[in-house]
């Protein structure tokens, strides 16, 4: 509860901020928006197969211009939700007659608080932010600092508390450093939770080079395995990461992430971790044109650096197709070759003048498949379907 009251005071600090800056006289611009979203789930393998839930997300933006190539901006939006969980008989039946008894849940809680100087070569942001980089696109070892699950419509994910500095050079090189405080939640592929009481810190160097880029990126944090009872359990574990991406237009896009973790303290099979992604993607003429992504993911957990033992494999494909100017068709599937299971996704979309539709069917194993599990939608076992829609304003 205290962490939950602590981050709200944090949005409320940034919100008063931002009033205060709203009265200077000038070319200060405000801003209010903010995004409605209702779904239901129906999912009939589960004990609770019947999901209902909304989610409105405020957001108020101000922007202070210091000269043509400066200014301040700053943004607080918080993320307000709820949900019923139940199962579709109790829709019908009396709760006495056995059927599993309804759950509810609601949260507020910040989205995004942050404050950030620019100018033309460069910025600087603090605060709860999202920091998102790397080449892939669906299965993405350079997930540091997220959880966007590409089944998302919405592309929804928590945020991270930081400072995050650019600067971007005049022939498109570009370099990032970031330091982090007070996050404790996995992201990404991370098997093991950050103590949220020791500073995170790293960066990154993108490059040009003929027809694509280079990059080169660090991270360091101290992990937490306190909470797992498989592992040696330590609360504090220094780890370091090391990542080399990079991404061409060849006539086919190809990109490639590879990622190497260790950790200084021996905690079995997740001291060292080894990833390697391999994409492409490509547009067929086809229609109105087919969209195809192409990705493998090879990972590895061991005791011991380069060991490769304890390797799994994964292959995901997406495809987009535009049924016209209002209308979208798009997948995503991954077949796990370790466990010989995937995971499916269907979606239709139609934008209507003032709100968004999604009709969606899907298939996910009984253990996740190894793709991003974004804890800020609901995920189901089995088939199912799902609706949705969503208003911005």
């Amino acid at each position: 509860m205290r962490k939950k009251i602590n981050s709200l005071t944090k949005a409320v600090h940034i919100l008063i901020i931002i009033s205060l800056f709203s009265s200077l006289p000038g070319q200060a611009n405000l801003e209010f928006g903010g995004q409605l979203s209702l779904a239901g789930s129906y999912a009939p393998e589960n004990e609770l197969d019947l999901f209902l839930g909304g989610r409105y997300i405020p957001s108020l933006d101000l922007t202070i211009p210091l000269d043509s190539l400066k200014k301040i901006d700053f943004e607080a939006s918080a993320n307000l939700s709820g949900s019923l969980l139940t199962a579709f008989e109790n829709m019908k039946r009396n709760p006495s007659s056995g059927i599993p008894a309804t759950q509810t849940t609601g949260a507020l809680s910040p989205y995004r608080a942050w404050a950030r100087y620019s100018s033309k070569r460069s910025e600087f942001r603090i605060g709860l932010q999202k920091i998102d980089f790397g080449s892939a696109t669906l299965l993405r070892p350079l997930q540091w600092f997220n959880q966007i699950d590409p089944r998302d419509p919405l592309q929804l994910t928590n945020g991270v508390y930081g400072a995050l500095g650019r600067y971007y050079f005049q022939n498109n090189a570009n370099f990032w450093a970031w330091i982090l405080y007070g996050n404790e939640k996995t992201r990404g592929f991370d098997a093991v939770e950050t103590n949220r009481s020791q500073p995170e810190f790293g960066g990154r160097f993108q490059y040009p080079v003929p027809k694509g880029e280079l990059a080169f990126s660090y991270h360091h944090r101290t992990a937490n395995s306190s909470g797992l009872s498989f592992v040696p359990q330590y609360d504090r574990i220094p780890e370091d990461r090391f990542a080399l991406d990079g991404k061409w237009d060849a006539g086919v896009g190809i990109w490639f992430e590879a990622v190497y973790s260790h950790k200084s303290r021996d905690i079995s099979f997740l001291t060292h971790q080894t990833f390697l992604n391999l994409g492409t993607d490509y547009t067929f003429d086809l229609g109105n044109g087919l969209n195809v992504i192409l990705e493998h993911l090879a990972a590895s957990f061991d005791p011991q650096p380069m060991q490769f033992e304890n390797t799994s494999q994964l292959t995901a494909i997406t495809m987009l197709y535009p049924l016209g100017l209002f209308d979208n068709l798009s997948s995503v599937v991954v077949y796990n070759w370790t466990s010989e299971d995937f995971t499916l996704f269907l979606n239709y979309q139609h934008q209507f003048k003032h709100m968004t539709s999604y009709l969606m069917a899907f298939y996910n194993p009984d253990v996740p498949s190894g793709i991003q599990q974004n804890e800020l939608v609901n995920q189901f076992s089995g088939p199912g379907i799902r609706a949705m829609v969503v208003f911005n304003h």
